[in-house]
């Protein structure tokens, strides 16, 4: 919802606090920085301390990030909510990936498409909120993020009283030096830069919707709830996907669907044709990052939360330098079709790693007597 809400209020926060769109984009940038510092200091803790404690952790950064927002006026409160929510959300996935992989050992990547549901479908909810709100009652944007307070309460109260298991990798019996050194593996490194493009590809886009789209002819906000909603639908039934295509296979069929996604959405204009395009690329998008936390957690499983964390982190990371790279193109002169262009190169890129990925892997396998 943080991510919806955000986008919606992209310019109206320009025009309140006098800021420009690079400004701007600073501003949000702390949500994926923040949420990759959570990432790389839990990743290491989350066998120490426990899953439970840092979703306990969350739910009070998410709170404090909330009031700060509604309560900003300038440049550094808003930096200030933006950081500490971005920090709970990194530590909501710090707690909850491996928890997941730790459930469903048997189906991972099966189960973290089907937990990551919520990040579209989050994104679905907050986009009709957002245009609820500030499109339909015209009402102020501090009333509109008062709206997280809800799904906070509801999150809190849920997993209150909980018990969480140990980690997979404590579980396995794997050593702590073990897994320092299985994120350093050829293949680990490889689809670490592989989440760098991936999540950029996502998050970037999706972030900057309402300027990226500017004068096709359709209301940018409904056409983030459209892409997110076939994401949150997509999600929810990878497991017959996964069957057929494989976790790598998964990953390439989705760079090349993305890809053409983005080419559409920089060509086409009106709000039919701007729909059908941001349906195809909405189809890309849809199974990268859990998908990629999958492939990390079924193919080097040594790496155990402190692997889940890197990914994650190195993701949000990767947005926080393409979102301020985006607006700057943006104060430059380009326009929202150029900037789609651009950011196409990045799973055009990928299409070819993991091409080679899935091939040496094949190679790998042991064949039949």
């Amino acid at each position: 919802m943080t991510f919806a809400i955000r986008a919606r209020l992209e310019k109206v926060w320009g025009i309140q606090f006098g800021l420009n769109a690079k400004s701007i984009a600073l501003a949000m940038a702390p949500a994926f920085w923040g949420f990759t510092l959570a990432q790389f200091i839990g990743g290491p803790l989350v066998d120490v301390i426990g899953m439970k404690r840092f979703v306990r952790i969350a739910f009070l950064l998410h709170l404090v990030g909330i009031v700060l927002t509604i309560f900003s006026h300038n440049f550094w409160m808003l930096f200030s909510g933006t950081l500490f929510i971005g920090v709970g959300n990194g530590s909501v996935e710090a707690g909850c990936n491996p928890l997941v992989a730790t459930i469903f050992p048997e189906a991972k990547t099966k189960m973290l498409n089907r937990f990551h549901v919520w990040f579209p479908g989050g994104i679905v909810i907050g986009s009709v909120v957002a245009y609820l709100v500030m499109d339909t009652l015209k009402l102020n944007w501090m009333i509109l993020v008062g709206t997280l307070i809800v799904p906070l309460g509801i999150y809190g109260a849920l997993m209150g009283g909980q018990s969480f298991p140990k980690t997979e990798r404590v579980e396995m019996g794997v050593s702590y030096k073990d897994m320092w050194k299985a994120i350093v593996r050829p293949l680990f490194l490889i689809m670490l830069f592989c989440m760098l493009l991936s999540a950029a590809t996502e998050l970037t886009t999706g972030q900057r919707i309402s300027s990226l789209l500017e004068g096709t002819g359709t209301a940018p906000i409904l056409v983030l709830a459209f892409i997110n909603g076939i994401m949150a639908i997509g999600r929810g039934f990878a497991g017959p996907i996964i069957q057929r295509l494989n976790t790598t296979g998964m990953l390439f069929f989705s760079a090349i669907v993305s890809t053409f996604g983005l080419l559409l959405m920089s060509y086409l204009n009106g709000a039919v044709p701007s729909f059908l395009a941001a349906a195809v690329f909405a189809v890309g998008i849809c199974f990268f990052w859990p998908t990629m936390l999958g492939f990390v957690s079924e193919n080097i499983p040594e790496s155990g939360a402190l692997g889940l964390s890197i990914f994650g982190g190195a993701g949000m990371l990767s947005t926080s330098i393409f979102l301020p790279l985006s607006g700057w193109l943006t104060d430059s002169g380009a326009t929202g079709h150029e900037i789609l262009r651009y950011t196409a190169v990045l799973p055009a890129a990928l299409i070819v790693i993991f091409a080679i990925v899935f091939t040496a892997l094949r190679r790998k396998k042991p064949r039949a007597a």
